[in-house]
């Protein structure tokens, strides 16, 4: 979906898809696309009719070795770096016309209907990686001493814990909630919404707390921590940034 000029707004692509005979001829550039490199099916987001927004976009299923088809570079990124994450562009793609995924013009309504259990699985890894830097935390704050103690021990150290630990299990329990409406086909975009941005910020919250615990060796990329204060980050933009995300739950409010 993402292009150079274009992030949540997909009704302004320019990736363009003409049909011509038995094939589609589409032209354009892709950014920021998870497993573009290592990935031998590439599902593009592409305006089949340009004096249509939302509903002149298309998804087609381009294959790698075809003509035209080229990636870039494998982004260099602030953290997650085991995983590829490729530009990609598509000049005079001649791409089959039965490689057309589903109806033409239907392509956003297709994307739409998957973004909220995308967004409630980054609702849930945030979660799971607040978790996660909780325990390394701990572990940590018990060894670790300090004026001939634990800095565990201390006050502070205590009541930052307490308060991380409530808010992770507070949003474990919402998550939870979301998966249970999923599986049962009643998960709502707004719900998954505010999963997603108040779980992310949750992670950022937790990690950046936790990391201070560290102190000093909480800034060397040797500890875990120090890996997931960057790979945090991005999660408050993919899958839709927050400010998106609190657009699509005030609509919801009718405002």
């Amino acid at each position: 979906m993402t292009e150079p000029g274009i992030g949540s707004d997909l009704a302004a692509m320019s990736t363009s898809a003409r049909r011509e005979g038995d094939h589609y001829v589409v032209n354009g550039t892709k950014t920021f696309i998870t497993n573009g490199i290592n990935a031998d099916l590439v599902i593009v987001a592409a305006k089949t009719d340009p004096s249509e927004r939302h509903r002149g976009i298309s998804l087609l299923v381009v294959e790698r070795g075809m003509e035209g088809f080229e990636r870039g570079r494998n982004l260099e990124k602030i953290g997650q770096h085991g995983q590829d994450t490729a530009e990609l562009s598509f000049a005079s793609v001649r791409v089959p016309a039965e490689n057309l995924l589903g109806q033409e013009g239907e392509g956003f309504r297709y994307l739409v209907s998957n973004l909220p259990q995308e967004r409630l699985a980054i609702a849930a890894a945030a979660v799971a990686a607040a978790e996660a830097a909780l325990g390394w935390t701990l572990d940590y704050v018990r060894e670790r001493q300090a004026f001939g103690q634990p800095i565990g021990s201390f006050q502070s150290s205590r009541f930052t814990l307490a308060e991380l630990r409530g808010e992770t299990d507070i949003a474990r329990v919402f998550v939870d909630r979301c998966a249970r409406a999923l599986g049962d086909g009643e998960l709502t975009p707004e719900d998954a919404a505010v999963a997603k941005w108040w779980c992310s910020e949750l992670q950022g919250r937790v990690v950046d707390r936790c990391l201070q615990l560290f102190g000093g060796y909480g800034y060397m990329l040797e500890y875990p921590i120090a890996r997931a204060y960057a790979d945090a980050r991005v999660t408050r933009i993919y899958g839709g940034t927050n400010e998106i995300m609190k657009e699509i739950v005030g609509r919801s409010m009718g405002l």
